[in-house]
Formats: C-alpha cells, sequence, structure tokens
C-alpha cells in the first residue's frame, strides 16, 4: 500500500472520530452555537414611515377615534414546498398594528384611541367594580367621579389587510467555470391593505386608502466541484439568505395607510377632516404627499399593456396627443344587414369604438 494511501485512510478515521466524539459531547455545541448566534431582547426597530409618523405635526386637539377590527381578509395559508401548511401568510394581529400607528401619529397627539377591539372585557371589569363597591360599601350607583362614562368617537376606522400575493417577481443569476460557481436567487411578495375612515353620525366614508408593501427575499450560493488530482476531489458550498420579516412588511403597510389617510383627510376643501396646528409645518408634508402622489398617477400613465389601450399623456408633459373624439349619438343608433357592418368596419379603421 502506498504512503498516500496510508495518509487519506488515517485522515478518514480521525474524521470519523471527532464527529463521534462531538455526537457524544451531548447538546453543548448545539447550545453554544445557537447562543453565539441569538441577541438579547430589544425594542422593536423602528421603521422609516413609523419614524415619519411619530415626527408628523400634531392637530389643534386629538381626534377621538375607534378601532373595532382590522383583520387578515386574505385568507391565504403560508406558502411550503414540501407539506402543506396551516399557518397564516400575513399576521393576524393587524389590529393591534393599527393602534400602534395610530398612537405613533404625531408622539400620540393626533388620535385619542378608544378601545373597541376587546370591549366585552372592559364592560365586565367596569361591572365587577359596580358590584363590589355596592357590596361592601352600599352604593347604590357608582359615582362618576369613581366611574366616568366610557369616551365615544366620532369617527370608525374599518379595513384590513385584503391582499397577499406570492411571488409576484423572481429570478436569479449564476455562473460555473471548471467545477466553480456561484448564483443569486430572489423573490418579491406583495401585501396590501385597505383603510377607510367612518363618520359615526351619518355613516358616510370620509376617506379611504390603499397602500402596498414588497416583501423581498434574497439567496447566495457559491459551490466548488472539481478534481485537484487524479483521484482527489475537492467539493465544496457556502450559501446565505435574506427574508424581510412579513410581520415588518405589514406594519410598514399599515403604518402607511395611516399617514395617507391623515394627509388626505388634511387636504384644504369642502371635505377636509382636520387640520394641523401649524399650517407652515403641515403645508411642507402635505406638499410631499401630493408630489408622491403625482409620481404614482405619472407611473401609471407610463405602463404599456393590453390593459391600456388607449392611454393618457402625463399631465406634467408639454405635449398632449390628440385623443380620437367619440362617436355621435346618431352614429350609435344600432342598424342592421349589410349597413351595420360596413359601418362597424369604417369606425374600426378610424380608430373609433364599435358601435353596440
Amino acid at each position: 500500500m502506498s504512503i498516500r494511501g496510508n495518509i487519506v485512510k488515517r485522515s478518514a478515521a480521525l474524521a470519523l472520530v471527532g464527529c463521534m466524539a462531538a455526537t457524544l459531547g451531548g447538546c453543548a455545541v448545539p447550545h453554544e452555537v445557537v447562543a453565539s448566534a441569538s441577541a438579547p431582547p430589544q425594542i422593536a426597530p423602528v421603521t422609516p414611515v413609523q419614524r415619519d409618523l411619530i415626527y408628523l405635526p400634531p392637530p389643534p386637539q386629538p381626534v377621538p377615534i375607534a378601532v373595532y377590527s382590522f383583520t387578515d381578509q386574505t385568507g391565504q395559508l403560508k406558502p411550503s414546498e414540501n407539506i402543506q401548511s396551516l399557518s397564516r401568510a400575513v399576521t393576524q394581529g393587524g389590529t393591534s398594528v393599527l393602534i400602534k400607528a395610530l398612537r405613533d401619529a404625531g408622539n400620540g397627539n393626533w388620535f385619542t384611541v378608544v378601545e373597541r377591539e376587546r370591549l366585552d372585557n372592559l364592560l365586565k371589569e367596569r361591572q365587577i367594580i359596580r358590584e363590589m363597591r355596592q357590596r361592601y360599601l352600599g352604593e347604590a350607583e357608582t359615582p362618576s367621579s369613581v366611574l366616568p362614562s366610557l369616551l365615544f368617537a366620532g369617527i370608525l376606522l374599518e379595513g384590513g389587510i385584503i391582499g397577499y400575493d406570492s411571488n409576484t417577481q423572481t429570478g436569479g443569476i449564476g455562473a460555473r467555470f471548471l467545477g466553480i460557481g456561484g448564483d443569486m436567487q430572489y423573490r418579491q411578495n406583495t401585501v396590501t391593505v385597505y383603510l377607510r375612515a367612518i363618520s359615526v353620525k351619518t355613516g358616510e366614508v370620509l376617506g379611504n386608502v390603499v397602500t402596498s408593501k414588497t416583501v423581498a427575499s434574497v439567496a447566495l450560493n457559491t459551490n466548488v466541484f472539481k478534481f485537484v488530482q487524479f483521484d482527489e476531489l475537492l467539493e465544496g458550498e457556502a450559501g446565505v439568505s435574506a427574508n424581510e420579516p412579513v410581520q415588518i412588511a405589514t406594519q410598514a403597510a399599515i403604518e402607511k395607510a395611516v399617514y395617507a389617510l391623515i394627509m388626505e383627510g388634511a387636504q384644504p376643501g369642502g371635505r377636509q377632516l382636520w387640520s394641523f396646528a401649524d399650517q407652515a409645518a403641515g403645508k411642507t408634508y402635505l406638499d410631499h404627499y401630493k408630489e408622491e402622489k403625482e409620481r404614482a398617477i405619472a407611473a401609471a400613465f407610463r405602463r404599456t399593456g393590453p390593459y391600456y389601450t388607449d392611454p393618457i399623456d402625463d399631465p406634467k408633459k408639454k405635449t398632449r396627443t390628440t385623443r380620437a373624439k367619440a362617436a355621435s349619438p346618431q352614429a350609435r343608433a344600432p342598424k342592421t344587414g349589410s349597413a351595420q357592418v360596413a359601418t362597424n368596419n369604417q369606425k374600426n379603421s378610424a380608430g373609433q369604438p364599435t358601435a353596440r
């Protein structure tokens, strides 16, 4: 037997002994690995939209508002490649996230949020107070100074998480040369939130907004599979992936909805719901929001495809394309026989709508 063969066998034996020792060592090594990768509890990171909400200029006085339910309306389960998962794709605590966003607006000075999600628990606790004071103090009625009446809200918020679209965009890139290569893959999901404000007095929908947030996932992999000698093979691989938490993306979408609803309600006009105490600072935020909406509208005008067969030019552009005028009511009157077919053909060739 050659010297190289003895060295290979000895190395394999040492590796086997090392694996057995690590296995018999118990859970000490895995525990140390987990402890080194773990981090102590910390306050949740602040999203960029949450920062904008906190520093939003406050109104002259807080607006009383109530939220009964803001839940997941998608009904989608978490996607799984191997087995069917019973976990939901998005968080089921949308109401708590919305209340937190409302409390963050203007550093807590924009809204007075009243508890309505667990109203039955609140009423039970108030009933216990009345019964205890009646039993031990002999009070027929609890004084209002001890147990005042509940606050009521003038505006009710409704809506929910209305969409979670998986794999809205996927792709990747890779290369390999002489057994050495790497690749990158990415995937993008989208969560959509709807929020509307309703007048408690009249039931009128005072405002509504729709926001969306992408959820990105990226994976990087590299590997080596190469014969360094005639009978020696080198094989190795490494990889890392980063997944944006769905809960954080949903939180950002809800916070953006609250921000947009405040901006929509503060627009000057006959349907203005509230205003800023500092008009100059509020105007700056309103101008930024107006620019953001104009960019979104301009992006929609720039799209082309089967659903945009008759596009309207960007209103910011100086040049405008003349649109074909619609046919007159007399031309759209129904006809019979070959005259109807000839008229339709003439209209189609002119680029105008076909009479039906």
